[in-house]
């Protein structure tokens, strides 16, 4: 399965998912014009990767700022990798955001509150 490379913008973020090392990550600003046509090809990878995922997935995620409707996609991809989860996978996400940053801490412990996923929450020092 070929990974998915996208790199970012001033509006998108770094986006690799690779399902050779079952490393997933998403790192920016997420502030898309069309927040559902940019996470699409993620949330389609997904549904391929969950056929035959990795024994371990890791997905790290390193957002400065993501406006609402990219939260409501990110949550789509989340979902995807619950799906992957319950199907008795190894999924964990590590979730970072820079220690004065207490919004995107609190998006992090929103998501884990939501979803049956192991999360971490990974302190950056800025």
């Amino acid at each position: 399965m070929e990974p998915i490379i996208i790199e970012g913008t001033k509006k998108t973020p770094d986006i690799n998912f690779n399902a050779g090392t079952g490393i997933l990550q998403i790192e920016g600003r997420s502030i898309p014009e069309n927040s559902i046509e940019f996470y699409k090809p993620m949330v389609d990878w997904l549904d391929e990767y969950a056929n035959s995922p990795s024994e371990k997935t890791v997905v790290n995620i390193k957002l400065e700022y993501f406006n609402t409707s990219s939260s409501k996609c990110i949550l789509d991809v989340f979902k995807k990798l619950e799906d992957i989860h319950k199907a008795k996978k190894d999924v964990v996400i590590n979730w970072h955001y820079e220690e004065d940053d207490e919004d995107m801490l609190e998006a992090g412990e929103d998501y884990q509150s939501i979803l049956k996923i192991p999360f971490k929450m990974i302190e950056i020092e800025e």
